[in-house]
């Protein structure tokens, strides 16, 4: 296995993985981060190069063990890996979902962002969190990843999405009492244009 770390090498491996979407979906947006800043500190490993079968993007550091044959990390958060196989590199092309050109939203409410101090609200709403592992999980996700919320007039969370290091949604949610009322549409037209904005594909 070998260790990515030429800029050229990992742009190069970019487009590849996006030739190959959805198969490489579990890594091509770690890759995607890598070229942009690497806020996740992730590294890629290839089985080889430049005609790789199999990629691999872990935190860096670690070595990868256990079975790792059902890529995306499951319970272990983004402790996981993200892996594609790309048999011949197969040619399959990327949708572009429809992506609504205006979201009416109630009066009053308007787009923000998260913070830490949102954490406790996060952990609480997330089907995997209630403990200290989810909560530390989700203050990494918050401070390195992209996200976004629509907030009341008094600035309070109504509806979120979050954004992990592979470059997907992950915990979206939208309080009880706001419900119906096309908040999480919103919220993933608006993070789906931003994601775009920034080279990442979406998919509907």
């Amino acid at each position: 296995m070998l260790i990515l770390t030429c800029p050229a090498q990992l742009q190069r491996l970019e487009g590849a993985l996006r030739r190959s979407l959805p198969f490489s979906l579990p890594v091509h947006g770690a890759v995607m981060n890598i070229n942009r800043g690497n806020p996740g500190e992730f590294e890629v490993v290839v089985d080889s190069w430049p005609r790789f079968g199999a990629v691999l993007a872990r935190r860096s550091g670690e070595v990868a063990g256990g079975d790792v044959g059902h890529g995306g990390g499951g319970g272990g958060g983004w402790q996981g890996m993200g892996w594609a196989r790309c048999p011949g590199m197969c040619q399959v092309g990327s949708g572009h979902p429809w992506v609504p050109r205006r979201c009416r939203l109630d009066p009053g409410v308007r787009v923000g962002s998260l913070s830490p101090v949102h954490l406790d609200l996060l952990n609480e709403t997330w089907p995997y969190g209630g403990n200290a592992r989810s909560r530390r999980y989700l203050a990494e996700v918050l401070g390195r990843f992209p996200n976004l919320c629509l907030q009341d007039g008094a600035g309070q969370p109504l509806c979120w999405a979050l954004t992990d290091p592979f470059g997907t949604g992950t915990h979206g949610y939208t309080l009880p009492g706001h419900r119906r009322r096309g908040h999480m549409r919103a919220v993933l037209a608006l993070a789906a244009r931003r994601a775009q904005a920034r080279g990442f594909p979406t998919f509907g």
